[in-house]
């Protein structure tokens, strides 16, 4: 039942924008030729950060590649990008700038868009395991009519987003007294569009003394099975106590607010 709903998103999602049917074909027929002398010289994913995904909202990002030919460039004939491990992917191109920096050079800029709801009717596997390294491919074409087919002209990361509580207690608290940190680390599971427990994972606690600039790890700490935390610290002065998780290949990090504890 399962594959049959999926194979029925499929065609809604092809109908839509036929995005996938260019990403799975930039997979699996990958090359790199064409003609004349245009060439990619270079290419960055989202300003080089991670591309972090949630349950609910539409993701943007930009892809910039610089793009030269003798002739001057007059752009993108498409653009494809695919977890490098499946070949899946479910992004949509949905269109292009391109800026000229010499008479030979120009930057044209893809962006790319997702709604998270389209991600699982993208793949017939456990849509959560296209998270990790991504890698991009683009045709580019010149004035002169030269053109080149450019494969993994750039790599990065699509994580999964996350989210992190903290709480303390009992607030206030006596000096010399326990007190207990609790929280839970979960992440978007883009199968079911909720957030589950992140199970088994190192988280650190971190603890800022009350008119201190910054955090110190104090304690490392390991999800349980439904991604909760719980762990007792001695106080010995009034501060605020928080939770980060740095984050895996396929996850994305995130810091929880900080819950202040005044002694009593």
């Amino acid at each position: 039942m399962k594959g049959t709903t999926r194979a029925r998103r499929r065609t809604d999602w092809v109908a839509a924008g036929g995005a996938i049917a260019l990403v799975l074909l930039a997979a699996t027929s990958a090359h790199a030729e064409g003609r004349g002398d245009v060439r990619v010289v270079s290419a960055v994913v989202n300003g080089g950060a991670n591309v972090t995904i949630g349950t609910t909202k539409k993701v943007t990002f930009p892809i910039a590649i610089t793009v030269r030919d003798n002739s001057g460039v007059k752009g993108l004939t498409s653009v494809s990008t695919f977890n490098r491990s499946n070949g899946y992917g479910f992004f949509d191109w949905t269109g292009t700038t391109c800026r000229k920096k010499t008479s030979t050079t120009s930057v044209c800029t893809a962006t790319m868009t997702v709604d998270p709801a389209w991600i699982r009717a993208s793949d017939d596997i456990d849509s959560n395991k296209v998270a990790g390294l991504w890698t991009v491919n683009a045709t580019v074409k010149a004035n002169d009519g030269d053109y080149w087919i450019s494969d993994s002209i750039a790599q990065y990361k699509v994580k999964r987003a996350s989210r992190l509580t903290t709480d303390a207690a009992p607030e206030p608290v006596a000096k010399g007294a326990k007190l207990t940190i609790t929280g839970k680390l979960s992440r978007a599971n883009w199968e079911t569009l909720k957030y589950q427990g992140f199970t088994g994972q190192v988280v650190k606690l971190q603890y800022r003394k009350a008119g201190a600039a910054h955090y110190s790890t104090v304690k490392t700490v390991k999800t349980g099975s439904s991604g909760q935390l719980s762990t007792k610290m001695t106080v010995t002065s009034a501060g605020s106590w928080r939770w980060y998780f740095p984050g895996t290949t396929t996850t994305a990090r995130i810091v929880s607010a900080g819950d202040a504890v005044a002694l009593k």
